[in-house]
């Protein structure tokens, strides 16, 4: 049956079909005319090729297919190529003489309508016989795009097409780079596993030339790094080898933070789980700013969100979280909520007529003093809190220093206490502080970016003790439960009071929603531009579950005492915590027959040695200063063994002996 151009084109951008096709025998400018007339203001984009058509002038050369024989271009309602709907319509006097004109247009999809509904019942992709003769490409192929063959890989065909024009390859390309690249990343890992049981020993194996291979890492100078990387970016492209020796360089010369030796940071090695999740945001590529675009990801956003918010405490209905890139970015925009939402003025006409006083813990971490310098309160706002023998945060002197603020005219406005201290890994009283800040009207923020996962932990959860009353709280998966950095979330117990404090208005990206749900996340953060990274821990607790979390945080703070337990028998260490430790680091002194001297600087440098010859036995550990000097500190994590801890113990008392 026939069917008008006007009334097709219509239908076509309501369908969901991606491409529709269709041959009429009217004149040229008549059918160009109405199409355009027709598709004008569709909802999405699409695009149309004239094929055995005079150029009538209404398409730019590159929109138009010339077919040498114009009836090759017909199809029915049966050509083996899929269904097409032919067009009927009588031509318009004058116009131009009658021209077998087929149309192909794409456009984007429609959610509800279906193929059925406009008579198709074909797959979703339909393509009209073509020619022999290859029609010329709408846009000039790149020379290492040609149709026939990109990259070494031979196009192919889709959905019955015979292949004649340029087909994309990307499938085949991705398939073949992950084929190639996996064998480059898993022995990359493979090698820190085997690795592992040689940890117990204290030292590298050595082979029968006498030379030790240090899974870890390669130690280089920047300098002599940079002449061996010889990482030169080339005019022209070097393809699938170049890509695959600069891999290959990155890995040989990056810290394995897979292997069991690394100890040195609050981080350690992903997790198969985390490298799969990684991938699929890859894959995606999308940003999580508004739900038109990232629909799966703002929903995971939010459930996960929502699920950590609960764990700490905020059980309110509008209680969840957002991701930001990495725990200081979240404190930074913790900081921005606190002033927005208790001086609304500050929002439009910044902090001028207030003398904003932030205060953290002397052992708190240092982007407070980064925040504040970026949001215009300069780093001379914040104020120190001293903290007691196990590193936390002393609440007397707290309200002595928020009351001496309000005396000296200043506005106490926000206060920051620490889950998890970064050298010492100590615990605020949080429900102290919040008194503190509930009498001061404080905002109150839990920087939990290191000890926050002991939530999970039934056993350890008690150390966060008051976290649900926080205004705002940080975690950061990316290092106790070993998710891919960066992944950090800001959790809080009222979503709205982040939209009001962060949304602005831009009509062209926000368009609002149907219910009183925030879906576009971009309202609530700082950002625009944000990857998926809750995808990161949805995914992981899809694996391992919540009682996975807990079996794995546990074991590590079981690792932690024993590696207390072996240092403290030698006699030969001055401990600075208790056993067990109050978070994953274990923080000491060598001090032979466990006398420490008094000497500051001679204790640094014994520190600095015992960690540099470290390295060279497979160990990385870090150091970090003290009232009397630099000491060490070791740092465990949730896949670390028994035997490498009482490899490193080995280790660490045989080098200072040596001292």
């Amino acid at each position: 049956m026939g069917l008008p151009v006007q009334a097709a084109a219509r239908a076509v951008t309501k369908t969901p079909c991606d491409f529709f096709s269709t041959q009429t025998s009217v004149p040229s400018t008549h059918v160009a005319r109405r199409a355009i007339s027709a598709l004008d203001g569709c909802r999405g984009g699409f695009g149309l090729a004239i094929a055995g058509a005079p150029n009538c002038g209404l398409f730019p050369p590159h929109l138009l297919e010339r077919w040498s024989d114009p009836a090759k271009t017909r199809m029915t309602a049966d050509a083996p190529a899929g269904p097409s709907q032919v067009l009927s319509s009588k031509p318009v006097p004058g116009d131009d003489p009658p021209a077998p004109v087929m149309l192909l247009g794409a456009h984007f999809h429609h959610p509800t309508i279906s193929h059925n509904q406009l008579g198709h019942t074909s797959p979703r992709f339909v393509t009209p016989t073509v020619p022999q003769a290859t029609p010329r490409a709408p846009y000039p192929a790149p020379r290492d795009m040609t149709p026939s063959a990109i990259n070494g890989h031979a196009t192919h065909g889709a959905n019955g097409s015979n292949g004649s024009g340029p087909r994309l390859h990307r499938a085949e390309e991705l398939d073949d780079l992950i084929s190639a690249v996996r064998q480059l990343i898993v022995p990359f890992v493979q090698a820190a596993d085997d690795a592992a049981a040689d940890r117990a020993s204290g030292d590298l194996p050595v082979d029968a030339s006498g030379r030790s291979r240090n899974v870890l890492v390669d130690t280089q100078k920047p300098t002599e790094l940079a002449a061996k990387l010889k990482f030169i970016l080339p005019e022209e492209g070097q393809g699938k080898d170049g890509l695959l020796a600069g891999i290959e360089k990155v890995l040989r010369y990056s810290v394995n933070t897979w292997d069991q030796g690394f100890m040195d940071k609050l981080y350690a090695s992903n997790t198969p789980v985390g490298v799969i999740s990684d991938l699929v945001l890859s894959v995606l590529n999308t940003n999580l700013h508004v739900y038109q675009v990232s629909p799966a990801l703002s929903v995971i956003e939010k459930t996960t969100g929502r699920a950590l918010a609960n764990r700490f405490g905020f059980a309110g209905p509008f209680a969840g979280g957002i991701t930001c890139q990495g725990g200081s970015s979240s404190n930074l925009t913790s900081l921005v909520v606190a002033r927005n939402a208790l001086y609304p003025d500050t929002k439009a006409a910044g902090t001028r007529g207030h003398d904003f006083v932030v205060f953290t813990s002397a052992h708190g971490h240092y982007s407070v003093e980064k925040s504040a310098m970026i949001c215009g309160l300069g780093e001379s706002s914040v104020c120190k809190v001293p903290v007691d023998d196990t590193g936390a945060m002393r609440a007397d002197k707290l309200r002595e220093l928020v009351a001496r603020a309000k005396q000296q005219g200043k506005t106490p406005l926000y206060v920051n206490a620490t889950a998890g201290s970064t050298v010492r890994g100590s615990y605020d009283p949080f429900e102290d502080i919040s008194r503190i800040c509930k009498e001061f009207g404080m905002w109150m923020h839990i920087d939990a970016s290191w000890g926050g996962p002991v939530v999970f932990s039934a056993q350890q959860r008690w150390k966060l003790r008051g976290s649900h009353l926080a205004d705002s709280l940080t975690v950061n998966p990316h290092k106790m439960m070993n998710a891919p950095t960066t992944c950090s979330f800001l959790l809080g117990p009222d979503m709205r009071v982040f939209n009001k404090a962060n949304s602005t208005t831009a009509g062209y990206l926000f368009h609002g929603g149907d219910d009183d749900e925030i879906w576009d996340l971009a309202d609530l953060t700082l950002q625009c531009g944000r990857r998926g990274d809750s995808l990161k821990v949805a995914l992981a607790w899809l694996y391992y579950g919540a009682s996975g979390f807990e079996r794995q945080i546990d074991h590590a703070f079981d690792m932690a005492s024993y590696l207390y337990e072996l240092l403290e028998q030698t006699g030969d260490f001055v401990m600075l915590s208790s056993n067990p430790p109050p978070c994953l680091q274990v923080c000491f002194y060598h001090a032979p027959g466990g006398k420490l001297v008094d000497d500051a600087a001679a204790n640094t440098q014994r520190t600095q040695r015992i960690v540099e010859r470290l390295i060279r036995r497979g160990f990385m550990v870090d150091y970090a200063p003290g009232d009397k000097g630099s000491f060490l500190r070791v740092v465990v994590n949730v896949q670390t063994l028994p035997t490498t801890v009482e490899g490193l113990a080995k280790a660490i008392h045989e080098i200072a002996k040596q001292e």
